[in-house]
Formats: C-alpha cells, structure tokens, sequence
C-alpha cells in the first residue's frame, strides 16, 4: 500500500514539474511555501556551487525551479505533503542528471519533544526526502543526511507559526 502511495505521488509530482519546468523557471505565485520566501533558499543553507547547470538550470538561480530548497512538515511526521513533491522532484531531475552533484539533507524538527526524539524525527524527515530522490534515479553517493533535531531553528518562538517554519529539511549543495 505504501509503495502506491509514493508511486501515485511520483506520478503526480511528475505532471506539476513537467508543467512547471517547460519554461525553465517556475511561474509567480506558483507552488511556494505559505511562509513566503522561507522555501527559496535564498537566505538558509547553501553551501556553495560554482553556478553549475544543467538544462538551463542553475543551482544559483534565485528565481529557478532549483531555488525553493525546503521541504516544510506537519507535527510529529516525517511524510512528505504533496505540495513540496514538485520541491523534490526538480532537485532530484538535477541531481540525476548531475551525477558529480551532491547534497546534504539537514532534517530539522521545532522544540517541543525530547532532544533525542527531535534528532531522530529530524532524520526520518531527511530520509524521506532521500528516499524520494532516489526513486526518481538520483545515486546514493550523491546523498548525505544529516539532522540537527531542534537545535538550528529557522524562527525563534512557542507558537504554531514557528514551530510550522521549524519542522524542516533543507536541501544544501555541496562543493567537491
């Protein structure tokens, strides 16, 4: 049943990216984060590329489909929502087609729960998304995951909005 469900979300995830990508730049308004630009990558995480490219795309380009790199949760899960698949599947059709690309997948989780169960909820989170990506063809070597659980939060608070922008995972590039 499992391996239905991401097979229908891989299909689905499929037809928005090809719908999104034609152009080779996502449209204005388009499938973003409801925390406005939180998910674009533009001030978290990325540590480094020297404007690689690949099909006209470019790692950093602030206004390409590679440039909302987070994948935001719902409390106490690591499954991925289907509005950050399109997220997921453009990384993971770069990296496929990159295959000297690497990245690293930091799970995070917001405060509430024990360090330990933040860590391990961080990296389930990750691993999802690895996973994901490695469905869709993308080598395990490209992939490193780390989790820092509630210790790097992207919005200090106790309220719902801060927790929503803390349950994370953040797609960082990496130099060789």
């Amino acid at each position: 049943m499992k391996f239905i469900q991401i097979a229908a979300l891989l299909l689905i995830a499929s037809i928005c990216a090809s719908g999104c990508s034609s152009s080779g730049r996502t449209k204005p308004g388009g499938m973003g984060s409801e925390f406005g630009n939180a998910g674009d990558g533009s001030v978290n995480g990325n540590y480094g590329s020297a404007g690689a490219q690949s099909n006209g795309y470019s790692v950093d380009d602030q206004s390409g489909p590679l440039a909302k790199r987070i994948i935001y949760f719902v409390y106490d899960s690591n499954e991925v929502q289907p509005e950050y698949m399109p997220i997921v599947t453009n990384h993971a059709n770069y990296l496929a087609s990159n295959r000297g690309k690497t990245v690293v997948l930091e799970g995070h989780a917001d405060e509430r729960g024990s360090p330990e169960y933040n860590i391990a909820l961080g990296e389930q989170r990750a691993q999802s998304v690895a996973k994901l990506m490695k469905l869709q063809g993308v080598g395990e070597a490209q992939i490193q995951i780390v989790s820092f659980g509630e210790e790097k939060a992207a919005v200090s608070g106790h309220d719902e909005n801060a927790w929503q922008q803390n349950r994370r995972v953040e797609i960082n590039y990496t130099e060789h």
